[in-house]
């Protein structure tokens, strides 16, 4: 059986990488689904039998309980950027000065996040991010989750390998999709996407979202002459490599390839912006070095944002969750960096005033980013006598409440809690698997709500009846019913979520909790000074304001009695931290699996009795609480002389 699982495992992995990196599929979806099933079955039974480069463990549901530091072995380097032709060759001059006949290698710059991949032996075991690139978080399960990423290399080398992850074009709309389905925020754009997904702690996420990687670098010693040659090396490893790059020996050719590229752009699969060119031969890069913060013999040139005239034909002010009124300029249509633009930001009232922008200027329009259309500046030499200044408003266009400006911000906001644009979007907050986690209310059924005039209120929702709902357009009794009982298991929720969920500006869920803890309720901490938030450890002066500023208004406390009129829980449920706990002033790490307790329990007990629990263990550790099967932190708590204890210590405890 376990010849069999051994062969399975280097067959499974040779149909992957067929299928993920080359595009040419070995043997159908089913026939590889069922010698994956003969996999799983041997692995179940022989779990002493996996092998640590066994395709299974790209499947998730895993949940992580946070990231370890990782000091990389071999540091990352940032590069310096360029923005013209006139920079590269100032590039060019200072490197030929050392080496006249230099040839340049000119690879696309994938914009996504860097990775580290270490190998042993051919097997993968440590994947990172650059972090500051000397030290970065160890991502290894995450990484383990992204399907082109080999767990075990074409031949049993050491290496440490550098590339870029990132997520696909139509990965990211189909995301995007499913997250406005959901009810959950939309991610701006692939990076962000991409960074999101490899600090998600569950690996199931992980799973589902189609990340990819091109590889660029071997960062450990290695036998190579040219970067071209590193390339290849890489590929036959098994990595997969960007095909469009050119090996050039001049700037002129360098330049030449840049346009070639600006001009497909929009078809890649991938998001790119710009082109890193570096010196060829690697025994002149080893002579040209680095100065403090870059390599001497590479440059970044940055692809400049694509800008478009149009004329800004009116201005619309939105309201956001956090009040915040924002100016969207209508805009005559314009094709730009690949989509057709109507509308673009205008930031905020200073932004506006600043710039002179008026309704019927020809404005300068810029993707920021490449993803945000935005108003950049106005053609003044075009600007007809008619043009008039932008009408700043002085009340909330949703609700016709004075507009605020805190002190020290540009924003104009809405300080009403009952404001009906703020609600919209603060329902959907409230809705969130971060906050009440109300499954079935999306922003299409928030909408729906708003039009049939059932919502005035987040309490309104709790008032909702089954044929309030069936008398809504498309809507089934079924999901209906689910909704219904998705509310009503809301009202159980620990305050510290419902504050979070309330969307008070600065309060995350971490601020929530501490606050809660020490408050141990929301009437309470409603009443509470400034003063008395702020003495709060881990609660700076911006939150204390915030919350300060949310409660002093009348509609924050009458929304407080009617949550607590239709049955909302406003109390703690969380473990309240023990002031002068057992542990109070001890930084304690766990470690191994725990049988009896669940991770997040025994986390809650450590702090409970006053620990900070943290992800890593270093010479401020106090304490190891090791389960079975630890690893490298019981391993390093050892090497620094730290006391350790097991689960049962901490029950007794």
């Amino acid at each position: 059986m376990e010849e069999r699982m051994i062969e399975l495992v280097g067959e499974l992995n040779r149909y992957a990488q067929a299928y993920y990196e080359q595009d040419q599929p070995l043997v159908s979806d089913q026939e590889y689904d069922r010698l994956y099933r003969e996999l799983v079955q041997l692995e179940t039974k022989h779990p002493e039998w996996i092998r640590p480069d066994s395709p299974t463990h790209r499947v998730g549901g895993k949940v992580l309980d946070g990231f370890s530091k990782y000091p990389h072995v071999y540091p990352l380097f940032s590069l310096q950027d360029a923005f013209s032709l006139e920079e590269l060759e100032e590039f060019d001059q200072r490197v030929r000065k050392e080496f006249p006949h230099v040839q340049y290698v000119c690879e696309i710059k994938i914009d996504g996040l860097s990775v580290s991949l270490t190998y042993e032996q051919g097997v993968l075991v440590v994947g990172a991010t650059r972090g500051d690139g000397q030290v970065g978080e160890e991502i290894t399960e995450n990484l383990r989750r992204v399907q082109d990423i080999p767990l075990r290399l074409a031949q049993p080398v050491d290496i440490t390998v550098r590339g870029e992850c990132y997520m696909p074009k139509e990965a990211f709309r189909d995301l995007n999709q499913k997250r406005e389905l959901e009810g959950e925020t939309s991610f701006a754009n692939p990076r962000n996407a991409a960074a999101g997904t490899l600090r998600q702690l569950d690996t199931q996420v992980v799973s589902e979202r189609k990340l990819a990687t091109f590889l660029y670098q071997v960062a450990s010693p290695w036998e190579a002459g040219s970067q071209e040659a590193v390339l290849e090396d890489l590929q036959q490893l098994g990595f997969v490599v960007n095909p469009l790059r050119r090996t050039v020996a001049s700037m002129a050719e360098v330049w030449d390839f840049i346009q070639e590229i600006q001009a497909v752009r929009e078809e890649l699969a991938y998001e790119i912006d710009g082109m890193v060119i570096k010196v060829n031969d690697l025994a002149m890069q080893e002579e040209l070095g680095f100065t403090v913060k870059y390599p001497k013999w590479a440059i970044a040139y940055k692809f400049p944002a694509e800008e478009k005239e149009a004329t800004l034909l009116s201005v619309d002010w939105t309201v956001g969750r956090t009040g915040v009124v924002t100016p969207t300029a209508n805009l005559s249509p314009v094709q730009l960096a690949g989509t057709k633009v109507s509308r673009a930001t205008l930031h905020n009232r200073d932004y506006i005033l600043e710039k002179d922008i008026r309704q019927g200027d020809t404005v300068v329009v810029y993707k920021a980013g490449d993803i945000i259309p935005a108003v950049s500046y106005v053609v003044l030499q075009k600007r007809k006598p008619e043009s008039q200044a932008i009408a700043i408003p002085s009340h909330c266009p949703s609700c016709q409440s004075e507009l605020e400006q805190l002190e020290d911000e540009v924003a104009l906001r809405c300080v009403n809690p009952q404001c009906p644009a703020q609600l919209k979007e603060r329902l959907s907050h409230f809705a969130s698997r971060a906050a009440m986690n109300i499954q079935g209310l999306g922003p299409s059924m928030i909408e729906k709500l708003f039009e049939a005039k059932l919502l005035t209120s987040v309490s309104d929702l709790y008032r909702l009846q089954l044929e309030d709902l069936v008398a809504l357009d498309g809507v089934q009794a079924k999901s209906s019913q689910k909704l219904l009982a998705a509310l009503e298991v809301s009202k159980q929720n620990s305050a510290d979520r419902l504050l979070f969920g309330l969307g008070i500006r600065f309060v995350g869920a971490k601020a929530s909790r501490l606050l809660l803890e020490k408050f141990e309720s929301l009437p309470a901490l409603s009443q509470a000074s400034e003063a008395e938030i702020v003495s709060i450890e881990g609660i700076g002066p911006a939150v204390a304001q915030s919350l300060s500023h949310y409660f002093s208004h009348v509609e924050a406390q009458l929304l407080l009695e009617e949550l607590a009129t239709v049955g909302m829980n406003l109390n703690y449920l969380g473990q309240k931290k023990v002031a002068d706990g057992i542990l109070t002033g001890q930084t304690v790490v766990l470690t191994g699996k725990l049988s009896r307790l669940k991770r997040s329990e025994a986390k809650a007990k450590l702090e409970a009795l006053g620990a900070k629990v943290t992800g890593s263990v270093s010479k401020k550790t106090s304490l190891v609480v090791a389960g079975e099967d630890a690893g490298s932190k019981l391993a390093k708590a050892q090497e620094l002389g730290i006391p350790v204890q097991d689960e049962a210590w901490l029950e007794k405890l």
